[in-house]
């Protein structure tokens, strides 16, 4: 009598390894259109695709913010906003930049290798002497070894980036090629993942959004501010009769509602024909703006009013990662002489 053996069960395939991808955001608050459009739309698809590391860089917002009631306030609200607009703790890495101490040793390491003459001449600090000149702090100046340091210690290979901003990551490589130069190889260089992230101008229609103008539409503020911002907006300054035909290339009314809906095409037609008016488009964009946030405006409230589950999550953040930063920055300090 024979007796049938089933073979033996093939072995499990190893799990793909992601490649891994960092990015960074300022606790600037509850974020606006303008940063969910730019930036965070892309987080969202992001973690789907990478091993995703996303960081609020409070340690960055010390060079021009010195309140810290106020720093504290903002970081949660940023924590709250991206987990309420579609980041998942179950497929991203969310944390706080200063829960990970070793990002600032790190930073004072590649300090070692980096000639003051290529942070002299980054148009990010030209820029910020301009815009804070009572408060030139050197923080200001060393910004991008610190940039460098956030990705780099966790080795990650991939930034995303706007094609405007591939500019900004040079300067991390040649900080990386340096030390590797140096010390030998230790750090992949960063390279950036472009996206496709429009520029959103703000309400005034000339100058990209921004809090420190004042030119944004909120996401998360009450429905009559959000409706202020947009019946406010600047729209084609050529157009002066209702009856005159409009230029929607230009008014950025019509531009933003390429984000917010498949049909911005016939809106745009019925501007340029003056079948319908300027007042018209911006009342169907707030219709618009406010039924695409209302899910992640009601998840707000709700983790804004439990700020223990939005710290737990930041936490368990700052603690998945901390293996990678603390292997990092042992094999640096072999490679360096220290310890």
């Amino acid at each position: 009598m024979t007796t049938d053996i089933a073979p033996a069960p093939a072995p499990l395939a190893a799990p793909i390894e992601r490649p891994r991808i960092f990015s960074g955001i300022q606790p600037s608050g509850a974020p606006h259109i303008g940063n969910d459009l730019g930036a965070i739309r892309n987080y969202v698809k992001l973690q789907f695709e990478y091993e995703a590391i996303y960081c609020i860089v409070d340690y960055h917002a010390l060079t021009s913010l010195h309140d810290p009631e106020r720093l504290r306030r903002q970081t949660r609200e940023m924590a709250a906003a991206l987990l309420a607009l579609g980041l998942d703790p179950e497929r991203c890495t969310l944390f706080v930049q200063s829960h990970r101490p070793e990002h600032t040793e790190l930073a004072w390491l590649l300090m070692t290798v980096t000639p003051v003459s290529w942070l002299e001449r980054t148009p990010t600090y030209k820029e910020k002497k301009q815009n804070q000149p009572d408060d030139i702090n050197h923080g200001l100046l060393t910004y991008p070894v610190l940039q460098a340091a956030d990705i780099v210690i966790y080795k990650a290979s991939l930034v995303p980036v706007g094609k405007d901003q591939a500019a900004h990551l040079e300067l991390s490589r040649e900080i990386v090629r340096a030390f590797n130069n140096r010390y030998g190889d230790t750090f992949p260089e960063p390279t950036a993942v472009h996206t496709e992230a429009p520029i959103v101008l703000g309400t005034d229609g000339v100058r990209k959004m921004s809090k420190s103008i004042g030119n944004t539409i909120e996401i998360f503020a009450p429905e009559a501010e959000i409706k202020k911002q947009i019946m406010s907006m600047v729209t084609d300054t050529k157009r002066i009769l209702r009856t005159d035909p409009g230029r929607p290339e230009v008014c950025n009314v019509c531009q933003l509602h390429r984000s917010f809906g498949d049909d911005y095409e016939e809106i745009w037609e019925g501007e340029r024909t003056a079948r319908t008016g300027c007042v018209d488009t911006k009342r169907l964009l707030l219709e618009r703006v406010l039924a695409h946030y209302a899910e992640a405006r009601e998840r707000y409230r709700e983790l804004m009013a439990d700020p223990a589950r939005i710290d737990r999550v930041l936490e368990e953040g700052a603690e998945r990662i901390r293996p990678i930063a603390e292997a990092t920055m042992a094999e640096v300090r072999e490679k360096m002489g220290l310890r």
